[in-house]
């Protein structure tokens, strides 16, 4: 469903009740004549949780008053950054439904209230997006585990398909972003990253794991859970993807808050991974079974184009795709290009038993995880 998101409230939907509680002070700032914007061009004030609260499973929206020139007038917006499920349960391993967006808006204005800034329902509910994370947290229960996911996640190429300018594999592979400037593409293991943060909040991938931290304190059934974020960190993004998925939306949180919306973007984007990634969904264990499915998808094939697809299909499993791209320049800057070409009328085996096709399975069920009463429980799903 939905993690994190950032509301925009405009000047004439809110009201600070005590200006004392923002850092610097908000008690001047609606004062034309106060606070120079300096050379950015802004000035902000703001609140956040202390660590002292999230450690007693205090869990607070982070706050922003902003105060920039727009048009040759100021403008004042407030910015209100939270993780829902975080809000609502006090953890993001369960998820949240639609049923629950009510629930959401009351607790909100409630937190708000406590940090003495006013906003209504009504105005939190239409309130601008201005970023949004859509995630999925995946049970993992047959034996397979995020390393090995992430592992064969991290050797295929998405930089070609949608812009991507860094991929970072980290955390003793428990990670991988798929990173450019507006957005970001996250797969991780919660539980570990759960771990790394009882060490360090610096070394875990997520923000905000002191609310949560003892949570499987209590003996439990193991079990793994491999997390997904699409990460669309600004409002002109989101806008682009809802033009290509065909999506006609305000960019409310009322609006956005869709399990089917957040569904069809996250599957969105396994679709170009899987794509990037069919080649190495084929098992190479067994070179007869390869030879044998590549002629049966593909009757007119010649042995050499077979063996050179088999080749090829060897070199990317132990190099990973950006690997053996980079690797290739030595024999000439076309030579990737021309192999794409060549290999793209080849139509390759669907392997239901891959890896990345068990994040497919899961998202296209999207139930909510739901963590029972007692964590010893069988079952982590219910209806």
């Amino acid at each position: 469903m939905i993690d994190t998101i950032v509301l925009t409230i405009p000047e004439k939907s809110f009201s600070i009740l005590d200006h004392n509680k923002f850092n610097p002070s908000t008690a001047n700032l609606f004062n034309s004549d106060y606070y120079r914007l300096g050379s950015r061009g802004y000035f902000s004030c703001v609140q956040n949780p202390r660590k002292s609260e999230l450690k007693k499973g205090i869990y607070k929206p982070r706050l922003t008053v902003t105060k920039r020139m727009k048009k040759g007038k100021f403008e004042i917006t407030l910015r209100i950054e939270f993780s829902i499920p975080k809000l609502l349960f006090n953890n993001n391993f369960e998820e949240v439904e639609e049923t629950d967006f009510q629930s959401i808006i009351l607790i909100l204005h409630d937190k708000l209230e406590t940090m003495r800034v006013s906003i209504s329902d009504l105005n939190l509910s239409e309130a601008n997006i201005s970023a949004v994370h859509f995630s999925k947290n995946i049970i993992l229960s047959d034996y397979t585990t995020p390393y090995g996911i992430l592992n064969r996640l991290s050797k295929i190429d998405l930089n070609q398909k949608i812009d991507i300018n860094k991929t970072d594999y980290r955390n003793e592979g428990h990670c991988l972003k798929f990173h450019s400037n507006y957005f970001e593409i996250v797969f991780y293991d919660k539980m570990k990253d759960l771990v790394k943060a009882k060490i360090s909040e610096k070394r875990a991938v997520e923000e905000g794991n002191l609310i949560q931290l003892d949570l499987f304190n209590k003996k439990r059934k193991p079990f793994e859970v491999l997390r997904m974020e699409v990460r669309l960190n600004t409002r002109t993004k989101l806008k682009k993807i809802f033009k290509e998925i065909k999506v006609q939306n305000d960019l409310s949180f009322r609006s956005i808050f869709i399990e089917k919306l957040s569904q069809k973007i996250l599957l969105y984007y396994l679709s170009m991974i899987e794509n990037s990634a069919s080649l190495l969904s084929i098992n190479t264990n067994n070179t007869l079974d390869f030879l044998s499915e590549i002629k049966i998808s593909n009757p007119r094939i010649k042995i050499r184009k077979s063996l050179q697809l088999l080749g090829f299909k060897y070199a990317i499993e132990e190099m990973g795709i950006r690997g053996f791209r980079e690797f290739i320049k030595i024999f000439g800057s076309n030579d990737w290009y021309r192999l794409k070409k060549e290999y793209s009328s080849i139509k390759l085996p669907f392997q239901k038993t891959d890896r990345i096709s068990i994040l497919k399975e899961a998202l296209l069920d999207f139930k909510p995880l739901k963590l029972q009463k007692s964590l010893n429980e069988d079952l982590l799903y219910h209806d």
